[in-house]
């Protein structure tokens, strides 16, 4: 019986998510999980956080020159705070499970301005279109595979017509020092041409102003 995943996705599926579980158990700033909790928060906020150190996470901070190596979206679900996020697939996951799970458990929260009425529940109908749907290790722009900030984009760009942020090509990027990360993930080849939109890239787009943050 296969008790492990066999294929080089489901791994490295299964790699990330015992980093994640291994944050949970270790080191966390609880102090910083109640201060969020019960700070200012609106559904749709867009909060990012540092993912626990390993190869993939280390290649997106590195690539993007940015400390936040995952996103979401903020939502309520039965009176519950959760957030709507790409990691392993298309999920909801408890908020305070979301912060514990980070490094140090820092988060920025961004907001977009001027948000339509009615726009909470568009979001998650939007999300619900993609539950389930895997991650997307190779960064493509298609529907097949789904990864953290184009789970963002998209939601917004599709549901309420905002677009916040703007594509970027991977020959753009910070590429050269994690070449050969990419590589390997890439069966040899280079997709330099490749766009993406990348966390540190929603925070630049006007369209949204920082509300929160709790790096020292």
């Amino acid at each position: 019986m296969k008790v492990l995943p066999q294929s080089k996705a489901a791994k490295i599926r299964f790699a990330v998510l015992a980093a994640m579980l291994l944050a949970v158990i270790g080191v966390c700033r609880l102090d910083r999980v109640v201060i969020y909790y019960f700070s200012d928060k609106q559904e749709g906020d867009i909060v990012f956080q540092s993912l626990p150190h390993l190869d993939l996470v280390d290649a997106i901070e590195a690539v993007t020159k940015s400390p936040w190596s995952h996103c979401g979206i903020l939502v309520k679900r039965d009176g519950r705070w959760m957030v709507a996020e790409a990691i392993g697939d298309v999920r909801y996951t408890p908020l305070y499970v979301w912060m514990v799970r980070g490094r140090r458990s820092a988060i920025d929260s961004y907001r977009v301005r001027n948000l339509p009425p009615g726009g909470a529940p568009r979001i998650q109908a939007g999300v619900d279109k993609l539950l389930g749907k895997p991650y997307d290790f190779r960064y493509a722009p298609d529907d097949a595979e789904i990864y953290c900030s184009e789970l963002v984009y998209k939601v917004y760009d599709r549901e309420l017509g905002i677009k916040i942020g703007d594509w970027e090509k991977l020959g753009d990027l910070n590429w050269k020092p994690m070449e050969k990360f990419i590589r390997s993930m890439e069966g040899g080849r280079l997709p330099l041409n490749r766009e993406m939109i990348t966390p540190i890239g929603l925070t630049r787009s006007p369209k949204v102003v920082r509300v929160f943050t709790n790096r020292d």
